[in-house]
């Protein structure tokens, strides 16, 4: 289960990096994998805000 985790940090360090060098004229790959990463950002923030319903977590009303 750590080899996973460990995994999934490494890609997602990779993808943060290539997300930085893409524009600054890293090679026609880093912007391939720029573009899913940002991709997989927008995602995982759209899953985010549809599981929290109103936006209020903590269960407070008011």
């Amino acid at each position: 289960m750590i080899l996973v985790l460990l995994g999934v940090l490494a890609l997602t360090v990779f993808g943060c990096v290539c997300v930085v060098w893409a524009p600054r004229g890293g090679p026609r790959w880093t912007h391939g994998v720029a573009a899913v990463t940002r991709a997989a950002g927008a995602l995982v923030g759209r899953s985010g805000k549809s599981r929290s319903g109103n936006g209020n977590e903590d269960g407070a009303v008011g």
